[in-house]
This record gives C-alpha cells, sequence and structure tokens, in this order.
C-alpha cells in the first residue's frame, strides 16, 4: 500500500471533565481533542500552526512536533473494542492520520517527505490517562501501550506545508532497523533485553527521553 497524508488535525489546550478510577469528579488541561483541516498546513519545527499540547514535557517540542497514527490501527481498534463510531481522523489525537505506515514497519530513525516538509520518527508515543477520557474508556491507555500500536512522533528536518492527500515519500534510513513497535515492546515489556537496549542506543535519530532511559537500563547492568 502507497504511503499517504490521509488528513491533518490540530486542537488547543482546553480544560475537560472526566471521572476516575476512584469515581471522582475531577478536571485536566489536555491537548488530545484534535480536529481535522481543509487548508494546508505549515509545520515548524517545534509543532503545526495552530496546534498545541497543554503538557510540553510529554508533547510537542523539537523531538515530538506531530504526532502519527495509521489506518491500519484504526481499523484494528474497531474490531477490538466492537465499535463503528470512530471520527474519520483525529480520533487517537493524532496530527497526521496516515495510511501505509504499520508500526511494524516503520523504523525508528526513517525519515519521509510530506508536502513540503522533511521528517524523521524519534520514538513510539507513550500513551497516559487522558486517551482514555478522548476514547471515553477508562483505563485504555493500558490496553493501547500493550497492543504496542501506539504511532509515532516526528522531528522536523525541513520546514514546509503539509495537507491531507499529501503522498508520503520515503527519504531515507538509518542503519540500525528497529521498528515502532518493537521499540514500544522493548521499552516497556523487555526489562531484561540489555543487547536490544544496546542496538537502540545506537540509533542517532532516538528521542532523548528515550535514550536516557535505555541508557539507564544499560548502566545498571554495568
Amino acid at each position: 500500500m502507497a504511503m499517504k497524508l490521509l488528513s491533518v488535525s490540530i486542537g488547543t489546550p482546553k480544560e475537560v471533565a472526566y471521572v476516575d478510577r476512584k469515581g471522582r469528579e475531577l478536571t485536566t488541561t489536555t491537548g488530545i481533542f484534535k480536529a481535522p483541516v481543509d487548508d494546508r498546513v505549515m509545520l515548524r519545527r517545534t509543532n503545526l500552526d495552530g496546534d498545541g499540547q497543554a503538557d510540553l514535557e510529554a508533547h510537542g517540542g523539537v523531538d515530538k512536533a506531530v504526532y502519527v497514527y495509521t489506518r491500519e490501527n484504526y481499523d484494528f481498534w474497531a474490531t477490538e473494542l466492537g465499535r463503528d463510531d470512530f471520527a474519520d481522523a483525529g480520533q487517537f489525537g493524532e496530527n497526521f492520520t496516515v495510511e501505509g505506515m504499520s508500526d511494524a514497519e516503520v523504523c525508528v530513525g526513517d525519515r519521509f517527505r510530506i508536502g513540503g516538509a522533511l521528517v524523521g520518527v524519534t520514538q513510539p508515543r507513550v500513551p497516559c490517562f487522558k486517551l482514555g477520557i478522548l476514547m471515553g474508556i477508562e483505563g485504555f491507555q493500558k490496553q493501547f501501550a500493550a497492543a504496542c500500536r501506539t504511532g509515532f512522533y516526528l522531528r522536523v528536518l525541513e520546514e514546509g506545508d503539509v495537507g491531507a492527500g499529501d503522498a508520503i515519500e520515503r527519504a531515507g534510513e538509518g542503519p540500525v532497523r528497529i521498528s515502532v513497535r518493537d521499540m514500544m515492546h522493548l521499552l516497556y515489556f523487555e526489562p531484561d533485553n540489555i543487547e536490544g537496549a544496546k542496538k537502540a542506543l545506537e540509533i542517532e535519530a532516538l528521542s532523548p527521553g528515550w535514550r536516557g532511559s535505555l541508557e539507564e537500563r544499560v548502566a545498571k547492568t554495568s
């Protein structure tokens, strides 16, 4: 399947109400609610124009400028959850809804040309409780992570405009190949895989946060 950008979605932080696992009524500020835009949008080093995040430590910035989720994962979750009410785009809080970019095939360090921009994959997405709020399923973030169908973040190597319908072209790949799915499984579900951690640390494009976690794991065995 050819790679394609199906939709570009943006949103700004807002306060939302939710009920936690203890039944308490609480509020939180989140930018996870995204909606598609019709016009082309400038993709800049740290963000898409018009987009915003509430927690800048966990989202956005140079190493997590854009969050990508593939249509293949939509199909998986529709079957897994028995739901047919997903939005066409932005259902999982993603900026780019794409096709042909499976987590099992895209590797950290891969580079792609999308519209006028050049981007590189930096890490899988790590879900938090706000994904459960968006999906209307308390604790969904755990199920999401366990499936290792998390999507991935991009670093912007060259700024440019992007829009729905843009073809996505592979622009390069690193010498060390670890898929997004395998990288997620390595960090969260293979705590004793030191050789895998060492291999991952050879990927120059890996985000600083993930690099630090894997370095710490390796250091404990020294």
